[in-house]
């Protein structure tokens, strides 16, 4: 096979209509881009019959190299080729693990990472990504606003209950499956503001979003309580659960559901560098407003340069200060 016609960090070897891949020390976004552009020239070599991704020199993993990984197991299904990983570390499987991959991308019995420095200890942390991900105060700070939000939750939840039930029948609450840190998927609770069918009603409502995400100004799926409720912020109460548990943070990204993900390319995956928050630079700007997904990533990846603690607070305080004028201005 001839070898890629620009530089590339990735290794490759066929033999026996095996390919083989020796993907570099770092899969993070600039390897990660480069890694799908080179997959399908790769991946239409004459009698290739099966892939194999050697992850034995690759040590840092970011939500890009993640990203870069689901595309290549869509292509390999596309094409109808066995896809194997082989030599993945605890990190690279750790990863592999939380974002349910190791389901999808099998690992080869018997094959053996790279070993580190002789008397050096495997590094057991969970992947790295961002700092804020890994900062104690952070976590501190959410625990703290989660059991303040989860009181408020718990004094207001018999009015908004009976007022969802005697405005429409469904359950009180609303959960769905939504993609966070690393795109590992949880499930994100709300007070429920739309009819009971709204998620098989959403391909009838036209998408005034431009991109990978869904929007519609005059949801028709909307109920009269549900406007009040999306209006005052208090359809999510129950999402300082998710806070309070670590599936979400006080202050972070926007969390996305697993069908806008589907549409993501491998730069945007950046936005999972963080956890998703309650609120944060999308909310505070007028997210009514925002129409387009690079607008949305443009907000996630300023939150990554310019997070510090001192701006989680400062983003707290302006979150309050837009809930309660929108309050006022429902008066």
């Amino acid at each position: 096979m001839e070898p890629p016609t620009k530089p590339n960090p990735c290794g490759l070897c066929q033999r026996h209509g095996t390919l083989l891949i020796q993907l570099p020390p770092r899969l993070t976004v600039a390897e990660a881009v480069q890694l799908r552009d080179d997959l399908p020239s790769w991946l239409s070599a004459p009698e290739l019959k099966a892939v194999v991704l050697d992850f034995g020199h690759t040590v840092v993993i970011d939500s890009s190299g993640i990203g870069a990984l689901v595309g290549a197991i869509k292509l390999a299904q596309a094409r109808s080729l066995p896809l194997k990983a082989w030599s993945v570390n605890h990190q690279v499987r750790l990863a592999l693990t939380m974002t349910g991959l190791e389901s999808r991308l099998p690992i080869t019995d018997h094959t053996d990472a790279v070993v580190a420095t002789p008397g050096r200890r495997e590094d057991r942390r969970p992947p790295q990504t961002h700092p804020s991900v890994r900062s104690r105060t952070k976590r501190l700070i959410d625990i703290a606003g989660a059991l303040v939000g989860l009181s408020i939750t718990a004094a207001m939840f018999v009015p908004i209950a009976i007022a969802i039930r005697w405005d429409s029948p469904g359950p009180i609450l609303f959960s769905q499956v939504r993609c966070g840190w690393m795109g590992r998927r949880f499930r994100i609770w709300k007070f429920r503001s739309m009819v009971a069918q709204a998620e098989a009603l959403k391909s009838s409502v036209a998408n005034q979003a431009d991109g990978a995400f869904f929007k519609n100004e005059n949801d028709p799926r909307i109920t009269r309580v549900g406007r009040i409720l999306r209006k005052t912020s208090l359809d999510e109460l129950p999402q300082f659960w998710n806070v309070l548990i670590g599936d979400m943070s006080l202050i972070g990204t926007r969390p996305s559901t697993p069908d806008e993900v589907g549409l993501y390319d491998v730069p945007n995956w950046q936005r999972f560098d963080v956890k998703p928050g309650l609120s944060g630079e999308w909310q505070v700007s007028g997210r009514s407003s925002i129409r387009r997904f690079e607008d949305v990533i443009a907000l996630d990846l300023r939150y990554q340069q310019n997070w510090s603690l001192l701006h989680d607070l400062k983003l707290i305080l302006r979150t309050i200060l837009v809930v309660f004028s929108r309050k006022a201005g429902g008066m």
